[in-house]
């Protein structure tokens, strides 16, 4: 008999939520970690989800949180679904913490192909959304938004952007505003977001619509301008670049930092991963760091986590039929 995806969600929020209940009620079945915990990265190093995560590693690793050490692993390739497969593939073993950008995760646990469903993952935690920005090289001939949207329009898909996934955030966000304005643009995939915004430096790529931190060094040295933010407000590392929804495009979106274990864990080891996880969150540290990094805030612990997932994986069902369906003449 088929499962369908609905039913499959409602397993997993079933499973997040009977996770969560033991949190205060931990019993150690074994000591944990045992050994080395494994921080899997889909990228190269470098971009926002590796900085990410070897920030929330460092921290833990200062303050001794864990007796073992923590290694962050980069693993790219398959727009993330090498990693995603790995961490997959270590069923029950709660030494393995993917760093995810929801967006990359969900684009491939969206593709049936390659057998990534939630119910393969256990939620730990949600800290932020980490905004994209659309950018240029600083003397592009495109001074606004308005500028590249308009070329867009008029020459579809002859502008190519750079991104780090054929399904990640900033793919997505190519669809948003194409849908939005009818314009039309082609990209090239890079193995990190660094890489993405550096071929934009040399003029290899018009633009990048990647995360803002990944870029931020360009930006200061007056290499790349950004024209517009996607988030709910105005940076303060940008101040002079306005949001896509203050421009009048209904453009809102950012990649999701979270992190998520492999299915079958002991649910200790996955209550005390979490806590460890709200340690780091609740640090001064963390504040400063998410500052820095423009983050805006969406903590969510595993329960809301699970829940958050399995809403925008019904989301992202639209995103995947448009990017798979035949070109049109």
């Amino acid at each position: 008999m088929n499962i369908g995806p609905r039913t499959r969600i409602r397993s997993f929020v079933a499973a997040v939520i009977g996770t969560a209940a033991l949190l205060s009620t931990t019993v150690e079945a074994q000591p944990y970690p045992s050994k080395p915990i494994e921080f899997i990265v889909h990228t190269s190093p470098g971009g926002g989800t590796d900085l990410f995560a070897r920030g929330v590693s460092e921290f833990m690793a200062r303050e001794k949180i864990f007796s073992q050490p923590l290694v962050v692993s980069n693993k790219p390739g398959g727009s993330g679904a090498i990693a995603f497969n790995y961490v997959k593939g270590k069923r029950g073993d709660a030494h393995v913490v993917l760093t995810m950008a929801t967006g990359s995760f969900l684009s491939a646990v969206g593709r049936p192909e390659l057998g990534l469903a939630l119910e393969n993952f256990t939620p730990l935690a949600s800290f932020a959304l980490d905004p994209q920005a659309i950018a240029v090289a600083w003397d592009s001939k495109y001074k606004t938004i308005k500028d590249l949207i308009e070329a867009g329009k008029r020459e579809p898909n002859a502008i190519a952007s750079s991104i780090t996934s054929a399904t990640g955030t900033a793919r997505v966000l190519l669809y948003l505003i194409e849908r939005e304005t009818g314009a039309k643009f082609k990209y090239v995939s890079f193995k990190s977001g660094s890489e993405a915004t550096t071929a934009v430096v040399g003029g290899h790529v018009p633009f990048t619509p990647e995360n803002l931190n990944e870029m931020m060094g360009h930006v200061e040295g007056k290499k790349l301008r950004v024209l517009a933010v996607t988030g709910n407000k105005r940076l303060a590392a940008v101040p002079d670049a306005p949001t896509m929804k203050e421009l009048g495009y209904n453009v809102t979106l950012g990649t999701g930092r979270g992190f998520v274990m492999p299915a079958g864990v002991p649910k200790e080891h996955a209550v005390a991963m979490e806590a460890a996880l709200k340690r780091v969150y609740d640090s001064a540290a963390y504040k400063e760091f998410a500052t820095r990094n423009n983050f805006e805030d969406m903590y969510m612990g595993s329960v809301d986590f699970g829940k958050y997932l399995a809403q925008l994986s019904t989301e992202m069902a639209a995103f995947l039929a448009h990017i798979s369906a035949p070109a049109k003449p």
